[in-house]
């Protein structure tokens, strides 16, 4: 059982960290329909490492742009990559702000509350809708779009509200080209990954005995080769302009939750 627990969480780690369908919304769901013990059983330990495979699965895809960020940096030239990694950390600001000064906040918003979730994914389904009706652009990232697109990535902490929907519709709603809209929103989040996967590693909370390690390696490599294929379709979809299916899905789920919390 715990050999297929950790094949789920792979798969839905890897399909939520770029589908824009809230992976936080779901849990919250999951929480009420499963119980709450059931779905917190999933350690900190198997948390960090299926977020290590998806933020590893978005660098083997983005690994050509990533290494020009890379030397934009390490070369510190007024170039195209330099810039491009002043506008990735421009949009971390905003998340890294709530996190580090809103955490209790944060953590209350967790806490099975359906009529928020209800709400939000509809939002979500909202944002996705509109920006598959936006118009084919070939306009890149600003310095102002790249604060704002984290505004929208900060906001997306609240449970139901998918990151990667956000950022993205937020891009193309911007008037920024839908491909560039979509690698934007995922390269954003590399360092915001590897920074909570070092806080949860610091928290003196993970006990290296809790999960097996053969659970961990299947975790693992489950999480890594579906987030690489979730991220590779997402870039089609969003180019593609079939965003709309996802707001569909999203419309009914956030329904139905509300209906039953009425």
């Amino acid at each position: 059982m715990e050999l297929v627990n950790a094949i789920v969480l792979g798969i839905i780690q890897g399909l939520t960290e770029f589908l824009p369908v809230s992976s936080s919304g779901h849990l919250e769901i999951a929480k009420v329909i499963l119980g709450e013990k059931n779905v917190s059983e999933k350690s900190l330990l198997m948390t960090v490492v299926l977020h290590f495979a998806t933020a590893l699965a978005t660098i083997l895809v983005f690994r050509d742009d990533i290494k020009k960020i890379l030397l934009g940096l390490v070369q510190f030239k007024n170039n195209d990559a330099f810039k491009f990694s002043l506008k990735i950390v421009l949009s971390m600001i905003p998340a890294t702000f709530i996190g580090v000064f809103f955490n209790t906040e944060i953590e209350a918003l967790f806490v099975g509350n359906l009529t928020l979730v209800g709400a939000m994914l509809i939002l979500t389904g909202l944002l996705l809708f509109l920006s598959d009706k936006a118009k084919a652009s070939n306009k890149n990232v600003g310095y102002l779009n790249a604060i704002i697109i984290g505004i929208s990535q900060a906001i997306a902490i609240i449970p139901g509200i998918s990151r990667s929907g956000a950022t993205i519709s937020t891009s193309v709603l911007l008037g920024i080209d839908k491909e560039k809209s979509a690698k934007f929103s995922f390269l954003m989040v590399i360092p915001l990954i590897f920074g909570k996967m070092i806080k949860d590693s610091l928290s003196g909370e993970i006990v290296v005995t809790d999960t097996a390690f053969l659970s961990l390696l299947i975790g693992f490599l489950f999480a890594f080769f579906t987030g690489m294929f979730a991220c590779k379709w997402m870039i089609k979809l969003v180019k593609n302009s079939n965003l709309k299916y996802f707001a569909f899905y999203c419309f009914a789920v956030g329904s139905i939750v509300l209906c039953f919390t009425f």
